[in-house]
């Protein structure tokens, strides 16, 4: 029916009825949350630009996923405010750091808060955008003209810009343990804010997304692998969005699967997708998409946090009504699922007996799909042998 979970979502995002903002002119004065977007396609040459909106100020919670959640909004309110930011967009190499438009960007990256903005398009802006990748966004077009007000630079990332002998991953790791937030950090690094001086340059704000991940994921994979493993099985849950998810925790040494089960969005499709990894990791890059690195950082955050290592399996089901808000989503619902205090279990039976329970799709389906589910016990025994020597 769809050739794989890109597909699917593409043919989804195309079905959903939205109204984006809709600009009386081709100027436009008001500001930046602040947000930039850089485009991949006809990479190294892209479209890259500001988010713009029609406020003034205090406009920064449009571009603040990290809070979304936490006030608990709903898709159509993310939905709608996204939709009032404007993409303006012109034509760059990604190498090509030393032009003016593309220093504006550094500029806006960089902003503590939101940056007043000026800004005159080719055309009216038109359209919408939604991804499973990226936050949504409203209309586009290219700019003829735009100028910003003075900018105030958050100060740990204005300390990474000026590093130029600090490593792009360096910096990224950096910036994190110092508390900044993931779309901040992810945000500078597409403009070419970090790096050694002579190998900076945009980077596409898809691929900065999942770069920020599998950064940080690996990153605290490192020190979650000489962890003591838990005691028991754990599970973690959390509803929103129109998604559930568990989040099962296994006394083994460190391995990880991710499923995801789209039910009936678009009439009486069941799809599901999943990919895994053992201990040592994986070499290509998931067929999942930007979900399954966003799922692991969030788990190899959490186990950092309580010196443990574990196995993690992950089941999540979108219900009708889903829509593509990007990978963010995914992050902050597992984030918000390992805050809240875990049902503990003695047995791998009794943990999947109770995630079967709140589930709208068999469990077989998931567990004819798993590789870790069908290997479970044999792990549990040999970590516990590996603990002894």
């Amino acid at each position: 029916m769809f050739r794989g979970k890109a597909a699917y979502l593409s043919k989804l995002t195309q079905n959903i009825n939205l109204k984006s903002v809709d600009l009386n002119s081709n100027k436009l004065d008001g500001s930046t949350p602040p947000g930039v977007f850089i485009g991949q396609f006809g990479y190294p040459k892209v479209y890259v630009g500001p988010m713009l909106t029609t406020l003034q100020e205090n406009c920064e919670l449009l571009d603040l996923p990290e809070l979304w959640l936490q006030q608990s909004r709903t898709s159509k309110e993310i939905v709608s405010f996204r939709l009032n930011l404007i993409r303006g967009k012109v034509l760059s190499n990604v190498k090509d750091l030393n032009n003016k438009f593309v220093n504006k960007l550094q500029e806006i990256a960089l902003a503590k808060k939101s940056v007043y903005s000026e800004a005159e398009f080719k055309s009216k802006p038109r359209g919408f955008c939604l991804h499973e990748e990226f936050q949504p966004f409203g209309p586009s077009a290219e700019l003829q003209r735009f100028e910003i007000g003075n900018v105030k630079w958050q100060k740990d990332l204005q300390k990474a810009y000026y590093d130029r002998d600090l490593l792009a991953a360096e910096a990224v790791k950096q910036l994190y343990s110092k508390g900044v937030f993931f779309s901040q950090i992810q945000k500078a690094l597409s403009v070419g804010a970090f790096g050694l001086g002579k190998n900076r340059k945009l980077v596409p704000t898809r691929w900065a997304i999942t770069a920020v991940d599998d950064i940080l994921g690996k990153w605290l994979l490192e020190d979650v692998k000489q962890n003591p493993i838990i005691d028991n099985y754990l599970v973690f849950e959390f509803s929103a969005l129109n998604n559930y998810f568990a989040v099962l925790l296994m006394p083994t040494l460190w391995q990880y699967e991710n499923f995801e089960a789209f039910i009936k969005i678009l009439g009486n499709e069941v799809l599901i997708y999943g990919d895994w990894e053992p201990w040592t990791g994986r070499k290509e890059y998931s067929e999942q998409g930007g979900c399954y690195y966003s799922i692991r950082f969030a788990i190899a955050e959490y186990l950092k946090a309580i010196n443990r290592q574990a196995g993690a399996i992950v089941l999540r089901e979108a219900y009708p009504g889903y829509i593509p808000l990007g990978v963010w989503a995914i992050r902050e619902s597992v984030r918000s699922a390992l805050k809240q205090t875990p049902k503990e279990f003695h047995d791998l039976r009794s943990a999947i007996a109770y995630i079967s329970s709140k589930l709208r799709l068999p469990i077989s389906e998931f567990i004819n799909r798993s590789v870790l589910l069908k290997t479970a016990s044999q792990q549990t025994k040999l970590c516990k042998f590996f603990s002894l020597v």
